[in-house]
């Protein structure tokens, strides 16, 4: 199957769109008001030590001096990593020009945090260029993939790496050495580009930031399944060509501008993919469905037959709809990026055999996922528990806010109950205010069905003796209503 990644630059706005097949497997948004400081380097100035917090304040450029305690300072050389801290008076001193790296945003009236420990992250590995050793992700669990990835790494760091520390990250599991190499061979050149910078920047400047989205793809989604990156800006084109060419030489060829009449993204269908996962339900090929939630605690998916009945037996067609929604499963928590738990509520199946070949379907297709997955079998209720390593906020969170009429329930009151609650509301005011008369204000399709059913309203004026007018509100949402003493 052919694989592309399609990036649509936009005056605030970059998307970019992995499709495997002609179908859209990943999306990624990236706006401009939402660009954190995490990870970012600079090159700041010391402007106070504090010796009774152990800490000092540094100038990086931004808006309050950022914050950088003892524990997050590289130790002197030769003192062992399990010693306490030296005093923060002997390692820093007032005008001091220090390379730092923001590990927690500004909050509020706080200033940023600060690390002198820097790491630099790559698809598979994390660089240490100030600690010298080889480590792996202790959220690798399986024993022998742990030793493989340790092995490859000793192998290729004294040639590759020979001065720095690194680590494997989680998505280095059942990663190629020749995958491990280019990414240290990127770190590497990337390190050499910071230290460059840094000596030339004057303090308070950026050194490094976190790759716009338009390149961190080439770190993040490119491989050699990969035929081409196509981007409809000629500019963002040529600065990605260029980028490309230092970091990472094996991609340039593959980057190309796309000058075609149609949005980048009506290109297989994006848009109306994007569309679609915001929905509920996903739709499959055999005329079943899935219903997907996503809460704050976890996300439930539910699998249904349908519109489909099978051509033999209610065995088979149900066999048939699960393993179809494998596959459509695995395709929507990429699309969608849904992590954490994650319940399936496949339809029941008595048959072990089936239960098995399911859940075996739904492990291979979950295998393509570059984001750690983690698959319980069958609980005795008939669900599948599972985990999926949040990677960054899912399409939802990005892309939609919470309903102002639910309030994010998703369902309101009817039209009805909001009528007797109106009612309820009259009666409250009548013994509350000696007003002459009431005027009610509420959405149009409650205007109207009050008016329906004006014997309730007549009932009302007959008991407290006072007239009840009624007004339409366009603007008001259904569950909405003001009763108003006059």
């Amino acid at each position: 199957m052919t694989t592309e990644i399609l990036v649509n630059i936009g005056p605030q706005e970059t998307r970019v769109a992995l499709v495997v097949g002609g179908s859209a497997q990943e999306i990624h948004i990236q706006r401009a008001h939402r660009y954190g400081l995490v990870g970012n380097v600079y090159k700041g100035a010391v402007k106070r030590v504090l010796p009774g917090m152990q800490a000092a304040f540094v100038d990086i450029g931004l808006e309050r001096t950022a914050f950088l305690h003892v524990n997050d300072m590289l130790r002197p050389e030769g003192m062992p990593a399990d010693a306490p801290p030296p005093p923060v008076e002997s390692l820093l001193h007032e005008g001091q020009h220090v390379l730092v790296q923001i590990v927690k945003d500004p909050l509020g009236s706080k200033g940023a945090r600060l690390t002198t420990l820097i790491s630099l992250p790559g698809r598979y590995l994390v660089m240490l260029p100030f600690e010298k050793h080889v480590g792996v992700s202790a959220k690798i669990e399986d024993a022998a993939e742990r030793e493989r990835l340790k092995e490859v790494m000793e192998r290729l760091a004294p040639q590759l790496a020979p001065y720095w520390g690194v680590i494997a990250r989680t998505a280095a599991e059942s990663a190629t050495e020749e995958a491990i190499a280019h990414d240290m061979r990127f770190l590497v050149r990337l390190w050499a580009d910071i230290e460059r910078l840094a000596a030339e920047s004057r303090p308070g400047t950026l050194v490094h930031g976190d790759l716009p989205l338009s390149m961190r793809i080439l770190r993040d989604l490119m491989d050699a399944e990969v035929e081409r990156i196509r981007i409809d800006s000629p500019a963002e084109c040529q600065r990605v060509q260029e980028f490309a060419k230092v970091f990472v030489p094996e991609a340039e060829t593959r980057i190309e501008c796309y000058d075609g009449q149609a949005p980048i993204f009506d290109l297989y269908g994006v848009e109306d993919e994007i569309q679609r996962a915001l929905e509920r339900k996903v739709e499959l090929k055999s005329g079943g469905h899935l219903v997907i939630d996503q809460t704050e605690a976890m996300t439930t998916i539910d699998v249904n037959t349908g519109a489909f009945t099978g051509h033999r037996n209610l065995e088979e067609t149900v066999l048939k709809t699960n393993l179809e929604a494998t596959q459509a499963i695995a395709r929507q928590l990429r699309l969608r990026n849904l992590g954490g738990i994650i319940i399936l509520d496949f339809i029941d199946m008595p048959n072990a055999d089936h239960r098995a070949q399911v859940l075996r379907a739904l492990e291979r297709e979950l295998g393509r996922d570059k984001a750690r997955t983690h698959v319980h079998p069958f609980s005795p209720l008939g669900l599948i528990e599972m985990t999926r390593k949040r990677t960054r906020e899912s399409l939802g969170h990005i892309l939609t806010e919470t309903c102002p009429s639910c309030g994010g329930r998703g369902h309101i009151k009817t039209v009805e109950t909001v009528c007797h609650d109106i009612a309820r509301e009259v009666k409250r005011a009548a013994r509350q205010y000696d007003s002459k008369s009431f005027l009610v204000l509420a959405s149009p399709p409650v205007v109207e069905k009050l008016q329906e059913q004006s014997g309730g309203l007549a009932e009302l004026e007959a008991q407290f003796k006072r007239p009840i007018r009624l007004q339409s509100e366009a603007y008001y949402p259904q569950e909405n209503f003001d009763v108003v003493p006059v």
